[in-house]
C-alpha cells in the first residue's frame, strides 16, 4: 500500500551482494508456487484468467526486498536460505496482494505499477479483487511449509497484516485524504503500513529459523525501525512531504542506526542486516 521507489542498484556493494545471492532463489520460489495458482493443484483451467492475474502481479519487476529481509533475519538466527523460502514467498505475496487492492479505483485508482498496467486495468476490477485475495490466501499457504515455526509465522503475519497495524494503517490513509498532519502522525501512518510488512519479514525469518520469542522480538523492532525510515526516504524522493523534510531526514538517521545497534546483536550472521540498515539510515 506504498509505492518504494529506493533503487537496490544504487546501494553499497556489500548490499548488492547480498540481494543477488538471494533473489534468484526467491524469484524461483515464488514462480514454483503460482504455476498452479498457488493451492497445490494442478495448474489446468484459469476461469477469467485468475491465475494468470496473480502472476502478472507478482513476477513482475521487484526489488524483492521485504523477502530478502526473510532470508536476512533467518540467516542471522541460524537458519538459511532454503529453510527461509517458503517465508520469503508468503511476504512477497502478501505484499502483492497489498498493491493489487491499493491500485484499484475504490483506493487509489491507479493505472501504472512498476512500469506496466495495474491488475484492475490489465484483467479488469473483479479479477483484480479476486487476484488479491487468492495472493493473500497464498501467502498463508506458503506459511504452512515451515512445519515447526508454521504456527508462529501464521500469527505473525495475521497480526502484522491484520485490522490493527496494516490495515489501519491504509484505513488511516484513505480517511485522513492529503490534508495537513504532524511527523508524528505520518510516522504512525508509516509504522502500520510500511513498518509493519518490514517487521512481519522479519519476524518471519526468526520463525523460520526456530529462533527464541526473545530473538524473533529484536528482529520485530528492527524491521519496524528499517520500514519507517525506509519510508521517510521513499516520500523525500518523491517529493512529498516537503515541511517535514529536515526532521524526517533526522528521523532516517536515528532509525538506521537504531535498526543497525540491534542487528549487530547478532554477531556476524546478521551482518547483512547491519548492512541493510546502515544503507537505509545513510540515505538521509
Amino acid at each position: 500500500m506504498t509505492r518504494p521507489t529506493i533503487d537496490p542498484g544504487a546501494a553499497p556493494a556489500a548490499v548488492r551482494a547480498f540481494l543477488d545471492r538471494v533473489r534468484p532463489a526467491i524469484d524461483h520460489e515464488l514462480a514454483r508456487r503460482l504455476a498452479d495458482g498457488g493451492d497445490g493443484g494442478d495448474g489446468g483451467d484459469d476461469p477469467g484468467r485468475l491465475r494468470e492475474a496473480m502472476r502478472y502481479a507478482t513476477l513482475g519487476p521487484g526489488k524483492r526486498l521485504r523477502p530478502a529481509l526473510v532470508v536476512a533475519a533467518a540467516e542471522a538466527c541460524g537458519g538459511d536460505l532454503a529453510g527461509a523460502l517458503p517465508a520469503a514467498a508468503a511476504i512477497e505475496l502478501l505484499h502483492a496482494y497489498t498493491l493489487v487492492h491499493d491500485d484499484l479505483p475504490a483506493m487509489d485508482d491507479d493505472d501504472q505499477r512498476r512500469g506496466q498496467p495495474t491488475v484492475h486495468v490489465a484483467f479488469g476490477e473483479a479479477i483484480a479483487i479476486l487476484a488479491g485475495d487468492g495472493l493473500l490466501t497464498a501467502a498463508f499457504g506458503a506459511l504452512a511449509d515451515l512445519g515447526h515455526g508454521c504456527a508462529t509465522a501464521v500469527a505473525v503475519l495475521a497480526t502484522r497484516a491484520g485490522a490493527r497495524e496494516l490495515l489501519a494503517g491504509q484505513s488511516i490513509d484513505l480517511s485522513a485524504g492529503r490534508g495537513a498532519r504532524s511527523l508524528a502522525a505520518i510516522e504512525d501512518l508509516h509504522a502500520k503500513k510500511t513498518g509493519a510488512l518490514f517487521a512481519a519479514a522479519c519476524e518471519l525469518g526468526a520463525a523460520a529459523a526456530g529462533a527464541s520469542a526473545d530473538a524473533r522480538a529484536r528482529l520485530g523492532r528492527y524491521g519496524l525501525a528499517l520500514g519507517v525510515a525506509f519510508q521517510h526516504a521513499d516520500d523525500r524522493d518523491d517529493g512529498e512531504l516537503a515541511e517535514h523534510a529536515v526532521a524526517a531526514a533526522a528521523r532516517i538517521t536515528a532509525l538506521g542506526a537504531d535498526a543497525a545497534a540491534i542487528a549487530r546483536s547478532f554477531g556476524a550472521p546478521g551482518q547483512p542486516l547491519v548492512e541493510l540498515a546502515t544503507w537505509i539510515g545513510a540515505r538521509a
